[in-house]
Formats: C-alpha cells, structure tokens, sequence
C-alpha cells in the first residue's frame, strides 16, 4: 500500500491507465515493446513544463531529458548519454532544445545571492549573460524584458552546445539526417515560439566548433 501522500497519485495512476486502454486497446501492448520517438526533447525540470503534455504527444512518441534551466555543458556525462542513445540508437531526426520564459534558474543567474552547489550550474547561464551584455544592458531593456530575452538567449547558447558535440558531428559526418532546433514555452499562455535557431549541419557552426 503506497504512503498516504502517494495516494493520489497511484490513484491518478489507475485513472489514467485504465482511460488509456478503453481509449485505445493496445496502445500499453504495443509501447512495452518498442519506442521509436522522432524527437529528443532537452528541457528545464520545471514542473510546468511537461514535454509531452505541451506537445500533444503519447508516452514513446518523445525522449525527453531534462534539468535546471535546460543547459547542454560539454562535461555532463548524464546529458551526452542521453543523446548519444537518442541519436545513435533510437535515431531521432530532432533534437529540440526548449526553455520557458519565467524559468527560475535563468532569473537566478542574473541575480548575485548565493545558493550553493546550484550556484556552480548556473554559472554556465552567466557566461552567456556576459556574451550578450551589451544587448542585455542596452537602455530601455526592464527586468521582466532582460529576463525573457536571457531565457531565449540561453536556448541559442544551448542549441550551439548540441551541434558542438562530437555526437552530432559524427552524425552528421555519416550522413544521418538530423536537425537542432530551439524553441521556448510560454507559461503564461501555453504557446511554444521557434527561435529561428535550427541547425541541420556543420557548415551552420562557427569554425572554431567543426570538427572534422
């Protein structure tokens, strides 16, 4: 018997299931035994901002990695795991890097109060800041402005981050078809904005990054 605080949700649980295969017979036979999703969906961990949900897609339909502020650093391993397996084996066409404006570790960034080990993560989103300072600074740019535009700055920052790795220049180098792409979600009305920042190949990277 689950604990009285999971209780709503083992119930929530049975609700849903038990929906989903009236709604469709098969669909828990046929997803037990094969995923084969299009896309790679790399997120904020958020609570908000549910990759699936927003996307009207099925379990299976998307593999979704997700963490604080949707960042791709160079040295995390869990993150390069996850889409080695996505493009190498389950060989997505897409991979969409997605952040949402009101997102909390991009409002801490920008501020200076400590908090900790968290602080040594965000780091990476005040290194963007500060390649981007002159627009960020510029007069007439409020808070709430400089704070949406970070968050689409960051989405930019990490598709770059992606295509630098030597996973998707190896797929690329192959021939597999694949594209990045950068969108962010808006909380405040559900909607997700392409940032026009896709990226199907090497010739789209700064020099310094081909490999190759």
């Amino acid at each position: 018997m689950p604990d009285e605080r999971l209780r709503a949700l083992f119930d929530n649980n049975r609700q849903w299931a038990r929906a989903k295969s009236e709604a469709d017979p098969g669909f828990f036979d046929r997803l037990s035994h094969q995923q084969s999703p299009r896309f790679l969906w790399i997120g904020c961990a958020d609570s908000r901002v549910p990759a699936t949900e927003i996307c009207g897609l099925d379990p299976g339909e998307m593999f979704v990695h997700r963490n604080v502020a949707n960042l791709v650093v160079h040295t995390d391993f869990n993150c390069l795991a996850v889409l080695q397996f996505a493009v190498e084996v389950l060989r997505v066409s897409d991979v969409i890097v997605c952040g949402h404006y009101g997102c909390g570790g991009v409002r801490a960034a920008l501020g200076t109060r400590p908090l900790g080990l968290i602080d040594n993560w965000l780091r990476n989103i005040k290194d963007v800041y500060e390649r981007h300072r002159d627009e960020l600074e510029a007069a007439g740019l409020d808070a709430d402005a400089r704070e949406r535009r970070m968050c689409e700055l960051n989405v930019r920052a990490q598709v770059e981050n992606v295509c630098a790795t030597t996973i998707v220049q190896d797929a690329w180098a192959r021939g597999q078809a694949l594209t990045v792409h950068g969108c962010v979600y808006g909380l405040e009305n559900g909607l997700l904005k392409d940032l026009g920042a896709s990226v199907s190949g090497l010739e789209q990277l700064a020099a310094i990054y081909r490999m190759g």
